[in-house]
């Protein structure tokens, strides 16, 4: 508990200093462009991290096995483990690009992104390239996540993002705004910071546990994806929850206006950022706690993270009342928000937030089972809600399509957590 807490507060901090400059960041980028060329580049990434999903599950299975072989000290498992992912995401990646440079050719980018330009097929190629090479090399902060390091995973992020701003800060002076320029500034150099985390950190403090060639065992695969197979799906089920908005509202409203609920978005999403800070070092926490069955932690631990849900509820209320003022000042009026937007925004963080004090818990524990028929249920009913209440109450409708599924999950899960913790969950619940 005392590291989990170092990281967290270590991991705020770092994470105080990313979120302002994500927050300087948004309008300094819509002026170095603008709406629409912002909001094409946000429907864009939008589509390619779907791509995420070709992991099948591995990362999270490696998270989960990487843990395990830690708290028991079998090191030399979990190069193996570390190793063998690395070897099967490169291949997984190289297929990935291959396939899409062949199949790019075909597809009418202009239409899917219901925008006009006459390279949007060579950005996406490009964007898909930086995606393929991320694939891998990301995998350093899940071993630094199972290795109880969440904090180094957040100062990674916030050098490769700090660096994105002031290159931008350099193009607004000196360049005119280009789609190009802002898919190699906020895309290309935080993957290079990864690439440099990874050769720096397996060469030091990792040495140990750095993957080698002659520790790959594809055998070893098959564990991994005994697990990560399910949370494969439910990375799906993910996908579809949460990258499907700007998709649907860029069809819907056009480009424009996924600027408008992706400003309203990152407003909030600040608590989410934040309360995921929280979150993340338990994951692993909770698979040690298990292997040791130190079960009376894990509920405690449990019970005060629900507390900490409440309060950033409140919070949440704060900004919402406040954001008219927010936005005036951050945006200087380049954007205008409506306030049902930022009410939707507000239910949607409320709900994404309870859902999550969940999902850490079982996700560590392993019991995913139901979580996977639920995303499964997700994923059959999001989209189609998203385009109803869309056309009915407008880009909020996008949002609350959300909301209502995380209403139907996050109870589900919540009553499991409870079964759980109380020694009272059998068949379905403890699985």
């Amino acid at each position: 508990m005392r590291l989990a807490k170092k990281n967290i507060s270590a991991s705020l901090l770092i994470k105080g200093f990313s979120i302002l400059i994500g927050l300087v960041l948004i309008p300094m980028t819509i002026n170095f462009v603008n709406p629409t060329q912002y909001g094409i580049w946000l429907t864009m990434n939008s589509i390619i991290s779907w791509f995420s999903f070709f992991d099948i599950g591995l990362g999270n299975g490696l998270k989960n096995k990487l843990a395990e072989a830690n708290a028991l000290k079998q090191y030399d498992k979990a190069v193996t483990y570390i190793s063998t992912t690395y070897a099967a995401l490169a291949i997984i990646s190289a297929i990935v690009f291959i396939a899409f440079l062949i199949g790019n050719k075909f597809i009418d980018w202009s239409r899917v992104l219901n925008a006009p330009g006459g390279n949007l097929g060579q950005l996406t190629l490009i964007l898909v390239g930086f995606f393929c090479i991320q694939f891998v090399a990301q995998l350093i902060n899940t071993v630094l996540t199972a290795s109880h390091q969440p904090a180094k995973v957040s100062l990674i992020n916030l050098i490769g993002q700090f660096i994105s701003l002031v290159v931008i800060y350099e193009l607004k002076i000196h360049t005119k705004g280009s789609l190009l320029s802002l898919v190699l500034a906020l895309a290309g150099i935080p993957i290079l910071i990864l690439v440099v985390a990874n050769l720096w950190l397996y060469n030091t403090g990792y040495k140990k546990i750095a993957p080698k060639f002659s520790a790959i065992k594809l055998k070893y695969a098959k564990e991994l994806l005994n697990m990560g197979s399910v949370f494969f799906i439910i990375q799906i089920g993910a996908l579809i929850l949460y990258q499907t908005d700007n998709i649907v509202i860029t069809q819907l409203f056009g480009p424009q206006k996924v600027t408008v609920f992706n400003v309203a978005y990152k407003l909030f999403a600040v608590l989410i950022m934040s309360f995921n800070i929280i979150l993340t070092p338990f994951w692993s926490a909770y698979t040690d706690a298990y292997v040791k069955k130190d079960f009376k932690w894990i509920t405690e631990t449990f019970g005060k993270t629900k507390k900490i849900w409440i309060a950033f509820s409140i919070a949440g209320a704060i900004i919402f009342i406040s954001s008219p003022i927010i936005y005036s000042v951050w945006l200087h009026g380049s954007v205008t928000v409506p306030v049902f937007v930022s009410f939707a925004m507000l239910l949607y963080t409320i709900g994404y937030n309870w859902m999550s004090v969940s999902c850490y818990l079982l996700n560590g524990l392993g019991k995913i089972r139901l979580q996977l028929y639920l995303y499964i249920f997700s994923i059959f009913f999001n989209i189609p809600l998203a385009i109803f209440f869309g056309k009915l109450i407008g880009i909020a409708g996008v949002s609350l399509s959300n909301v209502v599924i995380f209403i139907i999950m996050g109870t589900v899960l919540w009553i499991q957590c409870e079964k759980i913790s109380k020694g009272t969950a059998v068949g379905i619940w403890n699985k």
